[in-house]
């Protein structure tokens, strides 16, 4: 055979084999244990993970707005060392830089993208991860925009690749709350316990009826906060309350939204930093203990443990302190009660069903829905008792003198253990709790006004200068620790 024609031949063959190789080439090289697009199923748990853990108490030291400052600021908690750190009114810089970026880079950016491999127009299409999605970023921008008043909103997730947003503008809170409610309300929608099953969900295991009822729960609260501001909240919430087909709540304990934790890595954080940390810097406020105590309120024993030093006695110690003042008080004031606050597997709770009779019991009363607040006010007391098995004693209830505003913000405030930022939210639009004198001892910053919101973080002026200094319009005053914010009711 001519050797021209011969090496063309071999060439032809060559080019057919490696056409075939080709065709198939991507299916052969694609990695089953890398894929290269992370679907909800993944992108859910750790979202949860994320964001739950940095609302309760997150490891780290100077970033736990919860465990550290909205905890000392309404009277759960008290330190006998540190004070600068949240009890006395200071908010360490790393405080606001962190869990900004945790519950925007780590969150709602998860959150954003399990819509957007679920929705209709994805490869994948699941309204019930798409519903999870749209409640849980609703959820997270509520969470932010009661810390720090106007954030980056409409804008904040809107970048792509092809077109970046660097500089997101900031929306007023009362564009937030009008967009979360309405988010809350689709994310209703959306979720069909007979639809497409989901798994990654550590929150609910899978249980959508469970969603619905957390949304829609969140959804009467938030439509509560803004009542007094917004007129059609009223008969939203009336239109929830008539239609419980349509818009299911949390109806007893068990339906509890709550994080329920494992071993290590994935602990509740109050065990690592008590017990794996073994730190021991707080201690129990004597505001809550003198409240308990007055009323006889058998769940100051559910909440606390006597100091080590104490003889069994529950005791605390008031807020503020200089550190050489308060560490004479390690050992003798009460502590976390670690039984029940503090094991690998304790909760960290979002939201109970006591948390919401309270708010319809406030609704209630100022004639927002119909419906009996007395009544709704024992329930919501009696829900709050049986969340922890203690039953309501004989003239509790009869000893607080009827059903008022101050009553139930005070009883919602005990239910809130645990859960400082919610209940710094609810002090600081209704002023209630009334909080005691301070201590003359004690020396809080900030002018000795309890903070109000957090300052923006620093990185936001170096990154979105324009942008966050706008913000101070919207929120009505500077960027400081004293501007309220705006469902304030006094």
């Amino acid at each position: 055979m001519n050797p021209s024609i011969k090496n063309i031949i071999i060439a032809l063959v060559m080019l057919t084999v490696v056409g075939s190789c080709t065709g198939d080439f991507e299916d052969l090289n694609t990695n089953p244990n890398k894929p290269i697009e992370v679907t909800p199923q993944y992108l859910l748990p750790q979202a949860l993970q994320m964001s739950i853990d940095n609302y309760w108490g997150n490891k780290a030291r100077n970033e736990r707005i919860n465990f550290d400052h909205a905890m000392s600021w309404v009277g759960y908690l008290t330190r006998n060392i540190y004070e600068n750190e949240g009890d006395n009114y200071n908010v360490q810089p790393s405080v606001n830089i962190k869990n900004w970026e945790v519950f925007y880079a780590d969150a709602l950016i998860n959150y954003q993208k399990i819509i957007e491999t679920s929705d209709a127009e994805s490869k994948s299409p699941n309204p019930n991860y798409e519903g999870i999605g749209i409640g849980m970023r609703a959820w997270g921008f509520s969470l932010l925009t009661d810390v720090w008043g106007a954030i980056p909103y409409k804008s904040a997730l809107s970048g792509t690749s092809d077109e970046p947003v660097y500089s997101p503008s900031y929306d007023s809170q009362q564009e937030i709350y009008a967009g979360v409610i309405e988010d809350l309300k689709i994310a209703n929608e959306k979720l069909n316990v007979a639809g497409s099953p989901i798994k990654g969900d550590i929150l609910f295991s899978g249980k959508i009826i469970l969603w619905k009822k957390f949304f829609n729960s969140l959804r009467f609260k938030l439509l509560n906060r803004q009542a007094h501001l917004v007129p059609t909240s009223a008969a939203d919430m009336q239109a929830m309350i008539d239609d419980p087909a349509t818009y299911p709540m949390i109806d007893n304990k068990t339906e509890i939204a709550q994080l329920k934790y494992g071993a290590v890595p994935t602990n509740n954080p109050w065990n690592d930093i008590l017990i794996q940390q073994g730190r021991t810097d707080w201690n129990i406020s004597s505001t809550f203990v003198n409240k308990l105590e007055a009323l006889n309120d058998p769940r100051l024993a559910v909440y606390a443990i006597p100091g080590s030093l104490a003889g069994g006695v529950i005791s605390g110690h008031p807020n503020g302190l200089p550190g050489e003042v308060a560490t004479k008080y390690l050992g003798y004031s009460a502590t976390i009660n670690p039984a029940v606050f503090a094991q690998t597997t304790s909760p960290a709770v979002l939201m109970s069903y006591a948390e919401l009779l309270f708010t319809q019991a406030e609704a209630a009363l100022e004639g927002d829905i119909s419906g009996d607040a007395q009544g709704l006010f024992e329930a919501a007391i009696t829900a709050a008792f049986d969340q922890y098995g203690v039953a309501v004693p004989d003239g509790y209830i009869a000893q607080l003198g009827g059903v008022s505003k101050e009553n139930i913000m005070t009883q919602k405030w005990i239910a809130l253990f645990g859960q400082g930022i919610e209940a710094w939210t609810e002090y600081r639009r209704t002023g209630f709790p009334v909080m005691p004198a301070p201590d003359p001892q004690a020396k809080f910053q900030n002018d000795g006004v309890l903070p109000t919101r957090l300052v923006y973080p620093s990185t936001e002026y170096s990154l979105n200068d324009a942008q966050v200094t706008a913000a101070e319009a919207l929120n009505g005053g500077p960027d400081n620790m004293k501007t309220k914010l705006w469902w304030v009711e006094n």
